[in-house]
């Protein structure tokens, strides 16, 4: 049957929130259907504010995807803010879609996107405001699947009482395969109710069910293992890899926003994946192998963007952009494409070894010139090279001269606190590093208005990396760190006034650590920081280190295990991980193998593997997948009307 919407009802609460049009939909390419000529509804969530979520590409590819088939339905919703919560729980207005303001417990399936693990608390909100039991035992025939995916959910064990199902990896193709599951099921009267819908995802060994699944633990608070508890679940789940992204050119017709949004551009993924083995770095080693876009998918994107959004910058994203290997083509066919236009190209962080003056002027060209970013990570070589992050002294200050002295002047730099082996002198290095980039620039461009920004962001280990196994850094060493590292460069005159820091204190770091490497045990401390009133984690002005810390506490004792247990500890090479039976392609004894190459100071560079021989990683073979990369020896033709 049709449901209503709550609009109505919603819209003469609306001057009682800030930010109101947040809440009434209507963007451009925005796609509202007709509830009873489809047969399976999405609701699809980004678990943060509005002016965060709508940009997400993700969220806006799956919407794209699903509603390109007539019998889906798929509509959006975000978290709300505190002023919203309130008068929805006032008025009983239930979680509802920004598109046609359905309530979001009347779909069928619920699909989360979590990009960070700071968004739990959020989801929560979401639920209880939807009127769906918060945790998954306690849900109905009548309560759509709840359902998450993107990079935090590689371990969901610690939200696996509140979730159904997980999806791993890339979800334009799986998403209109479970589409078809629930459908069928439908169609056949819904036998079995929720647990068979769930038993036929899940036995299709490309999404997750945790509920079939058992934890036991050891004495000592390690993990046991984790095992299905009935027949035809795999004892492993297998993520999910996008080949041939030229025949996937989405989002075709982007969303435009209402409201003003954290970007304000027209976004073109140019590859997915990365090789280039950053032992920090998630996204790097769970999106392998790379797949390039060719340059005429990525210029039949950017036209077609461009003309059905009306905005006036294109960002060229990917892990590592200039890395594509036809970057330099790109670059320059698209600025001749769009010369004399207010168009503008950027590039994201771009590593110091792969930029050249020749690609910065091509995408400076209609006259925009922002600063540059570059991201060493480490501050000093010996720290980079057990990074993997194979950048010299020299490769940074011959870089930031050839761009000081062709007009630019200022630059920023990105760095991390709290890496494995990092000592007080590494962090003290990236003052020094600071000071010689600045004196380069100086004598360069022989002016004294040269800037670099220099901003910090704490390390945390992240499932399944070569550093899963890592201590995490405390935050009260990681704040002495930062506080040394501060005086220390405001205190020398010549370059104090120069060179601007930006980072935030070590506890965010210390809950995200909990979060991302913990186990279902810390799914109660997430229930009550959430009773306690957390919400918006990611958002310094509402985070609460003290709340986490003492729900922690209540929450694990008696356990065996605190906040420092899953945190500041070291794992070893025999334990089982919450995410051991979760199959990224990466094998873990290679993880192990790098982990002990990082800690080893004659150890040699792991080189990109597009351009070296395989390091046996396991991604390949073990998904069937290869990397897929140019030349193409493809061109952009100019277009005849601009």
């Amino acid at each position: 049957m049709s449901v209503e919407s709550v609009f109505p009802r919603l819209e003469p609460l609306l001057p009682r929130v800030s930010k109101p049009i947040q809440y009434v939909g209507g963007e451009l390419n925005a796609t509202v259907k007709d509830w009873d000529e489809t047969r399976v509804r999405w609701a699809l969530m980004y678990p943060d504010a509005y002016e965060v979520g709508l940009p997400n590409q993700g969220v806006q590819i799956l919407y794209e995807v699903l509603n390109e088939q007539e019998w889906v339905l798929a509509e959006r919703t975000y978290a709300v803010m505190a002023d919203m919560e309130a008068v929805m729980r006032e008025h009983g207005i239930p979680q509802f879609t920004v598109d046609a303001h359905r309530p979001v417990k009347a779909f069928d399936v619920l699909g989360i996107s979590f990009s960070t693990e700071l968004g739990y608390t959020n989801m929560l909100t979401a639920l209880d405001l939807a009127g769906i039991a918060l945790h998954a035992a306690d849900r109905g025939d009548d309560e759509p699947i709840v359902l998450v995916g993107g990079h935090s959910a590689f371990n969901p064990e610690p939200i696996a009482d509140f979730v159904d199902a997980v999806v791993l990896g890339d979800g334009e193709e799986v998403v209109l395969a479970i589409s078809d599951v629930v459908r069928e099921w439908k169609d056949e009267g819904c036998p079995g109710g929720r647990d068979e819908v769930l038993m036929r995802l899940a036995a299709s060994g490309g999404v997750y069910v945790p509920r079939f699944y058992d934890v036991t633990y050891l004495d000592d608070g390690r993990l046991a293992r984790v095992v299905p508890n009935r027949a035809g679940v795999p004892h492993k789940v297998v993520k999910h890899t996008l080949m041939d992204l030229d025949a996937w050119p989405y989002p075709k017709n982007p969303l435009v926003p209402l409201a003003e949004t954290v970007h304000e551009r027209f976004s073109v993924e140019i590859f997915r994946g990365c090789t280039r083995g950053c032992r920090f770095c998630q996204a790097g080693m769970i999106t392998r192998p790379v797949r390039e876009r060719s340059i005429q998918t990525i210029g039949s994107m950017v036209e077609n963007g461009l003309a059905k959004t009306g905005h006036h910058e294109v960002g060229l994203l990917s892990l590592s952009s200039a890395d594509h290997t036809e970057i330099g083509d790109v670059a320059k066919q698209l600025g001749d494409r769009y010369e004399g236009t207010n168009t503008s190209l950027s590039l994201p962080s771009t590593r110091v070894d792969a930029f050249n003056i020749t690609l910065a002027n091509e995408f400076s060209r209609n006259g925009r010139r922002s600063g540059l970013t570059f991201a060493p990570e480490g501050g000093s070589e010996r720290l980079r090279k057990v990074i993997n992050k194979a950048v010299t002294e020299d490769d940074l200050i011959r870089t930031v001269t050839a761009a000081y002295s062709h007009g630019w002047r200022q630059v920023k730099l990105y760095f991390m606190c709290g890496l494995p082996t990092e000592t007080d002198e590494d962090v003290l290095q990236i003052g020094e590093l600071a000071k010689k980039v600045i004196e380069a620039g100086r004598e360069a461009s022989g002016r004294r208005d040269i800037r670099c920004t220099v901003s910090i962001g704490g390390f945390v280990p992240k499932p399944h990396t070569p550093f899963q196994w890592a201590a995490q850094l405390d935050h009260e060493t990681t704040d002495h760190r930062l506080r040394v590292l501060r005086e220390s460069v405001q205190s020398d005159k010549r370059f104090g006034r120069s060179i601007g820091f930006r980072y935030h204190d070590g506890r965010p770091g210390i809950v995200e650590g909990l979060l991302s490497r913990g186990d279902r045990r810390v799914a109660r401390v997430i229930e009550a920081v959430w009773r306690d009133g957390g919400r918006f984690d990611g958002w310094s002005e509402h985070f609460s280190f003290e709340r986490w810390e003492s729900m922690a506490a209540r929450e694990l004792a008696g356990t065996g295990v605190d906040l420092d247990w899953f945190t500041t500890r070291e794992r070893d090479h025999d334990e089982v991980l919450p995410w051991d039976h979760l199959d990224s392609g990466l094998d873990k004894q290679w993880l192990w193998e790098d982990w002990e190459d990082a800690l080893d100071p004659d150890s040699l560079e792991i080189e990109d593997c597009r351009w070296t021989p395989c390091y046996d990683c396991g991604v390949c073979p073990q998904m069937g997948t290869d990397i897929q990369i140019g030349p193409t020896g493809q061109k952009l033709l100019p277009l005849s009307v601009v």
